[in-house]
């Protein structure tokens, strides 16, 4: 997302029960402000008709008046266009949803109508893509942020639920005690999906596994290879995979092979290892939990996130009724990641949804 931060709203400016203060980045579909709370109110579940529950994270929950949030809000046109509208509402319910230390904190919101919203915690530290633009972070603060990436996208995977859109634009970052770098949460929720129900196939071309490319389903592998492309990007410099239109990028995905990573400081078990997640068959790559224990490891630190999440009670499950469809549409500049028009999948509970078939004529650089 495109940062905004220059332009300031006058104090008058409420929206859903936020004063808006400033603005905090654009992309294709929204907005961000930096906002605060004007008056503390009871925040009930999203879902309509539903009884509240007491305990979880879509319990009620109080939010004091003058608490900041990043407040996203949906562009008209995005209101305009029903895919849209549900890619939005998808993304709205799944941060709300979803709660570990290491995914972007949903704090209030109402997925559907003219006034949906989406207030999360605020990352002061920006974006991953923003942070990358200015100074380079030293290699011990890219291994903690790769690490903190993995830990939240191996809860994902262990709920059952595949991302879709790993790059450095929907990483974001927050200042950790003094000389101890930042501290990443992955979001943008748009185009997740829970296996057992399916979603439609989407991804950025910069970043998107060859089964996607070749109009195949996603699964927590694509995941993992799109991790492997930011963790190139951030340890060596440079993507692995470059081209100036979607075939060009199609086809150094499925035909290239990167070189080896040779980061100084950087171990070689662990190289290889991120040089594994960019294998072209999905059953080469290591799984999200590997790369978060050999990443941690390489820190010094211990890997308590798998203890964590086989006994946490509130980790989300599949909700019982509506699936939402992924949030990419075609996009027209390389440059800004747009991500790949979204292909149709069965929606029967199966474990592994099947392939998509006849979907090899994707362009997200192209205009309608």
């Amino acid at each position: 997302m495109a940062q905004d931060s220059s332009e300031h709203h006058s104090s008058e400016t409420v929206v859903s029960g936020y004063r808006l203060l400033r603005g905090l980045g654009r992309g294709n579909t929204s907005r961000v402000f930096l906002a605060e709370k004007v008056d503390p109110e009871v925040v009930e579940p999203a879902e309509a008709g539903a009884a509240a529950p007491t305990s979880g994270p879509l319990a009620p929950a109080v939010i004091r008046a003058g608490t900041r949030v990043a407040l996203k809000l949906p562009l008209p046109e995005t209101l305009a266009d029903q895919g849209a509208a549900e890619r939005f509402a998808n993304e709205v319910r799944l941060t709300l949803q979803f709660r570990h230390p290491r995914l972007v904190a949903g704090i209030d919101g109402t997925p559907f109508g003219a006034n949906c919203f989406l207030a999360m915690h605020h990352y002061e530290g920006g974006t991953l893509a923003r942070r990358l633009s200015g100074s380079q972070l030293n290699l011990n603060s890219l291994l903690q942020v790769l690490a903190d990436v993995a830990s939240g996208m191996a809860h994902l995977h262990q709920a059952g639920a595949v991302h879709q859109d790993v790059k450095t634009q929907n990483v974001y970052l927050e200042h950790w005690e003094e000389g101890e770098g930042y501290r990443a949460a992955l979001g943008d929720f748009g185009s997740t999906y829970f296996l057992a129900q399916g979603g439609q196939v989407s991804g950025s071309p910069y970043y998107m596994a060859p089964e996607v490319y070749q109009g195949e389903t996603t699964g927590p592998p694509s995941d993992v290879y799109s991790f492997g492309v930011m963790a190139h990007e951030l340890l060596s410099g440079e993507r692995p995979h470059r081209g100036d239109s979607y075939e060009k990028l199609m086809v150094s995905h499925l035909t290239h092979f990167p070189p080896p990573l040779h980061t100084e400081g950087l171990s070689r078990s662990l190289a290889r290892l991120l040089d594994s997640a960019l294998a072209k068959r999905p059953a080469d790559r290591p799984d999200s939990a590997a790369l978060r224990r050999a990443l941690l490891s390489s820190l010094g630190k211990p890997d308590e996130s798998g203890a964590q999440e086989e006994a946490e009670q509130a980790a989300p499950t599949a909700p019982p009724v509506r699936s939402y469809s992924g949030r990419h549409g075609q996009g027209t500049d390389p440059a800004r990641q747009n991500p790949v028009a979204p292909a149709a999948r069965s929606e029967k509970p199966k474990a592994a949804p099947p392939a998509v078939p006849e979907k090899r004529g994707w362009n997200p650089f192209k205009k309608k």
